[in-house]
This record gives structure tokens, sequence and C-alpha cells, in this order.
């Protein structure tokens, strides 16, 4: 392969490379531990939905608001207190 080859393919490679780092960068902004979205079920789609995300189920789960979201192409779900509103447990797939 010739330099001039390999060095487009590194220009090319490198910027579909960081495009999930950056997707990961905007979720870890939005959405952390102690986020409150609200205590009810409709009050998290709604926050979530405002926030730019696609809701794509919300359930109750062992007293836990669950909820299946979208957003740039990343898939991920919340799980929320609905004591206090705030995210417990959060993670992408």
């Amino acid at each position: 392969m010739n330099r001039f080859a390999l060095i487009a393919l590194f220009a090319l490679a490198t910027p579909a490379l960081a495009i999930p780092a950056f997707a990961s960068q905007t979720f870890a902004e939005d959405l952390r531990k102690g986020t409150v979205l609200g205590s009810t079920m409709e009050e998290v789609q709604t926050a979530l939905t405002e926030m730019g995300y696609e809701v794509r189920k919300a359930e109750m789960e062992d007293g836990k608001i669950e909820v299946y979201f979208v957003k740039d192409g990343e898939m991920g779900e919340v799980y929320v207190s609905p004591e206090t509103g705030q995210i417990i447990k959060f993670h992408l797939k």
C-alpha cells in the first residue's frame, strides 16, 4: 500500500471511530446517577423527550420506573426511583 493510500485510510477511519465516544459523552452530560427526571412514568418520559431522547418503552420493574430510549442511534435504559425522581441506574446498550 502506498503512503498516500495509507494516509487517506487513516484520515477516513479516525472520525468514524470518534463518533461512538462522542455519543457516549452526550449521554454522560445529560444523564447520570442522581439526575432528577420525575416521580411518575409520564414525567420521566416527558423529561427524556424534552432532552432529545426517543422513548421506546417504559414500565414499572421491582418498584422502579424503567425506561428504554434511543438518542443519536445509541440505545440505553434508566431506572428511576418514584420516591425521589432521581436516576438510580443508567447504562448504554
